[in-house]
């Protein structure tokens, strides 16, 4: 049964949050309950992601990303995703319509921590932090709103 595994999937976001990041899964425990778990949702995504860039050190990074990658774009257009972290993800991203620009933002900021570099320029240098930032935050605010695009504006 489909829910049974979205309800699963979502259980896997929501303690990928509490696994890695105390002090976010408390501030997501005093948000309403009806969002709570779109929250957990987008931030197991991009930690799932991160995780491949800062953490799997002696494994072929650039190829786990490109997979993830190819099956995070392939679950949003499906709605569906075997990985459970993507499952949730791809929910939560229909749910509120979060743009694809955020997501893409977000992977080529992902994908710029493959190697280490000093940025040459103010802009690129926001151009990244765009990416691994503040869309993450931009993600979120689709969610608080409950996907209302007058609020979000």
């Amino acid at each position: 049964m489909k829910s049974l595994f979205d309800e699963w999937s979502a259980d896997c976001s929501e303690r990928a949050t509490k696994k890695y990041s105390t002090s976010f899964s408390l501030a997501v425990s005093t948000l309403s309950k009806d969002i709570r778990a779109d929250v957990y949702n987008v931030y197991g995504f991009v930690r799932l992601a991160d995780e491949i860039v800062d953490s799997f050190h002696g494994f072929d990074k650039e190829t786990l990303l490109n997979e993830f990658e190819m099956e995070l774009y392939a679950s949003i257009e499906r709605r569906i995703s075997m990985n459970p972290i993507l499952n949730s993800f791809q929910h939560s991203y229909h749910k509120y319509n979060i743009p694809k620009e955020h997501v893409a933002a977000f992977m080529k900021s992902m994908r710029a921590d493959l190697e280490e570099k000093n940025y040459d320029s103010v802009e690129a240098y926001a151009e990244y932090i765009y990416g691994s930032a503040d869309v993450v935050g931009l993600m979120c605010l689709r969610i608080f709103v409950k996907g209302d695009q007058a609020s979000y504006n």
